[in-house]
């Protein structure tokens, strides 16, 4: 899908590809992203909060950290601030982090995903 355009077609767009939304996701629940470079680990806090690691967050020495998502681009400057992951998106942390192009992304829910430590 070639994402182009205005910022209102880009919002049609987003109706049509696969998207998990943060209000979406429960306590405890696991939300795993693969994107173009890395895979990423999110374990949902409560109150806007994960616990993010692999990826950037590894490579820097910082997994686990608690971070927010701020949203998904398309590229640009324009974000979808409710959504937590969308094929073929950018995955914008709350530490300004932006993730390369999401090829897939699996939602484990709570019971599947273990407990928080």
């Amino acid at each position: 899908m070639i994402i182009s355009g205005t910022l209102a077609t880009r919002a049609s767009e987003v109706e049509q590809i696969r998207t998990i939304r943060k209000a979406d996701l429960k306590l405890g629940d696991c939300l795993v992203i693969e994107t173009r470079n890395s895979l990423y680990r999110l374990v949902c806090l409560g109150q806007g909060f994960f616990r993010v690691s692999g990826g950037w967050f590894n490579r820097k020495g910082l997994a686990p950290m608690t971070t927010t998502i701020n949203g998904c681009t398309w590229g640009g400057s324009a974000i979808h601030a409710e959504l937590a992951a969308g094929h073929g998106l950018f995955l914008e942390f709350g530490n300004k982090v932006l993730t390369t192009r999401i090829r897939s992304f699996t939602l484990i829910p709570a019971p599947e995903a273990g407990t928080i430590h």
